[in-house]
């Protein structure tokens, strides 16, 4: 017997030993390899089931998906986005992901659902995916932005205040993003009084300039004396529209008195008698001599641009509605004969 079997000592056992341990631990990773990944994938099916929707015209249930399908699929999601049919889009990334094993394409189709998700009006559906998503990337810029103006648009403005901490932490300039939840965030508070609210928002102009026409509508809303004390010539084509549509109880005579842009402006609406001079501003100089000579029929039309993506608004916006740019918006006026209809104040 101790003829047959290798004694310990002998070098054969020891590499016959080290080989057969090998293999076990091969194996064993290998089959928890393979569990793990099928876990996690039913996992995935499981919580892509709360968002399937028997809604769709799309039938993907009947489809056997090949590799070669996922780029015209995935042109073809984007170009139901694009038109927006939301619905139709959404059935194909979710059967893309379902189908799809590879980890980082399998994100990306994610983050695109997630996406249409969010143009579609989904908010809790947009950051439930979101949230999925950065629990295996934490480190995903573009998911933590949207991630922040879900939270935005749900007013939750502690949560949207601490996606910023990992941007920061990755090197992303976020100044612009925290003065702007600062002023939403005290937008939004109940608790403190009006004149309270404006002596904050006035100091917060001081410390961001940029926010000089979110800040101005809102202060003088709240207590208009303290909007005009904070006034600038220099930045008032940024609100021109606020100041057309003022009620007359919000004017400060002293104030307009003191700059020729706000006496062309008030003389055109009919608060000032006398045209002493132009201003420099196209628009309110040509109402203004028009209105001088006779002609009283002119008014002002306002749309808004967003000087990002270049699209074009009926109404005002503090974030763009199409780009979610902040700080983007730009005033334009034009001239059009007046109407009768004179009720579209802005404050």
């Amino acid at each position: 017997m101790e003829n047959i079997l290798p004694k310990y000592n002998d070098p054969l056992f020891s590499i016959l030993l080290i080989v057969g341990l090998g293999f076990i631990i091969a194996v064993t990773v290998y089959i928890w390899e393979v569990y793990s990944k099928q876990k996690e994938h039913n996992s995935l099916l499981n919580f892509l089931e709360k968002f399937e929707s028997s809604e769709c015209d799309i039938n993907t249930k009947d489809l056997i998906y090949e590799e070669h399908m996922l780029t015209p699929l995935s042109t073809l999601a984007k170009a139901f986005e694009h038109n927006g049919e939301y619905q139709k889009a959404i059935e194909i990334y979710l059967y893309l992901v379902k189908n799809i094993k590879e980890e980082l394409p399998q994100l990306e189709l994610m983050e695109h659902l997630g996406n249409t998700y969010f143009h579609a009006g989904f908010l809790e559906r947009a950051k439930t995916i979101y949230l999925d998503i950065l629990s295996k990337k934490p480190r995903s810029p573009s998911i933590l932005y949207s991630l922040e103006i879900i939270y935005e648009m749900m007013h939750d403005f502690t949560k949207a205040k601490e996606t910023l901490l990992p941007l920061k932490t990755m090197g992303k300039d976020t100044t612009s993003l925290e003065a702007f939840l600062e002023l939403e965030t005290l937008i939004a508070d109940k608790k403190i009084s009006k004149e309270d609210k404006s002596n904050r928002l006035t100091e917060l102009y001081k410390l961001y300039p940029s926010l000089y026409r979110p800040i101005m509508e809102q202060i003088f809303r709240n207590d208009h004396t303290k909007a005009w004390n904070i006034f600038d010539e220099n930045r008032i084509e940024d609100i021109l529209d606020i100041l057309w549509f003022l009620d007359n109880e919000k004017l400060d005579m002293n104030i307009i008195n003191t700059y020729e842009s706000l006496k062309v402006l008030y003389y055109i609406k009919g608060i000032e008698d006398i045209l002493s001079q132009t201003c420099g501003i196209f628009s309110l100089d040509m109402l203004a001599i028009a209105k001088k000579y006779g002609y009283d029929k002119g008014e002002l039309y306002f749309s808004y641009i967003c000087n990002n993506c270049r699209h074009t608004f009926p109404v005002s916006f503090k974030r763009c509605p199409n780009c979610k740019a902040i700080n983007s918006i730009k005033v334009e006026e034009q001239i059009a004969k007046a109407t009768t209809q004179n009720d579209n104040s802005l404050l």
